[in-house]
């Protein structure tokens, strides 16, 4: 798992940029307990599998 773009994942997942940001405010705690701040824009990798696991995207979309 490498590090990723919001706007990234939000396209793996097939949804707008608006929209996936949306879904990560209802899990602000989780991210920023992996270290991730609502204003950032490159996820570690650590997020990114959290974010794919909870949001059931597929890995090598954005590998």
């Amino acid at each position: 798992m490498k590090s990723a773009y919001k706007y990234e994942l939000a396209a793996a997942a097939g949804v707008s940029d608006r929209t996936f940001r949306r879904w990560l405010s209802a899990h602000r705690r989780e991210l920023l307990n992996l270290g991730v701040k609502t204003t950032d824009k490159l996820l570690p990798p650590r997020a990114v599998e959290w974010i794919c696991r909870e949001y059931g995207i597929d890995y090598a979309e954005v590998a």
